[in-house]
C-alpha cells in the first residue's frame, strides 16, 4: 500500500469521458460517489429496479474488495438504494461496474446520466481458513437468533 492508499487501476470506458471518475467529495469521506452513466434519463418506479451502468472498470489488488453501497440521502430522501448491498466487487473482476438500484419509495424517481447513484468503498478482506470441529465454545448467547438481545 502506497503512504496515500491502495493503489487501483481504472479503466473509463467508450463514451464516458463525459463523466468523473469515481472520487471523494469531502476529505473525511470513507466511499467515493459513483454516477450513472445512462445514455438517457430513466424512470424507475416504485418497487422497480434497474441494473445502471457507471461507465467505468477497475482491477483490484490481491487481498482487496470494493463495496458497492447506497447513498445514504437517496436512501433517506426519495427510498432509492441497493437491491443487492452491499455489492461486491472481486480482485479477479473486470467488467463495467454496475450498480443494481431499486426504488422502494412511494414515488417515481429519475435517474440523469452523471447523477450520484452510489458509493464504491475500497477494502482489505481476509481469507477464511475453515477449522471443522465437532462442538463450538460456549457464550453467554448461546443459540440465540434473531432478536435475541431485545429491542
Amino acid at each position: 500500500m502506497s503512504p496515500n492508499g491502495i493503489k487501483v487501476s481504472v479503466r473509463r470506458l467508450l463514451g464516458n469521458e463525459d463523466l468523473p471518475l469515481p472520487g471523494y467529495e469531502t476529505p473525511g469521506a470513507a466511499g467515493m460517489d459513483i454516477r450513472a452513466a445512462v445514455s438517457s434519463d430513466l424512470i424507475l418506479q416504485p418497487g422497480q429496479f434497474e441494473v445502471i451502468p457507471t461507465g467505468f472498470a477497475i482491477a483490484l489488488p490481491d487481498g482487496i474488495e470494493a463495496q458497492i453501497r447506497p447513498r445514504s440521502g437517496l436512501a433517506a430522501k426519495h427510498g432509492v438504494t441497493i437491491i443487492n448491498s452491499p455489492g461486491t466487487i472481486d480482485s479477479d473482476y473486470r467488467g463495467e461496474v454496475l450498480v443494481a438500484l431499486i426504488n422502494l419509495g412511494k414515488k417515481a424517481f429519475e435517474i440523469t446520466r452523471g447523477l450520484r447513484i452510489a458509493q464504491l468503498v475500497i477494502a482489505p478482506i481476509e481469507r477464511a481458513e475453515w477449522n471443522e470441529v465437532s462442538e463450538l465454545p460456549p457464550t453467554g448467547r448461546g443459540n440465540g437468533g434473531f432478536g435475541h438481545t431485545g429491542i
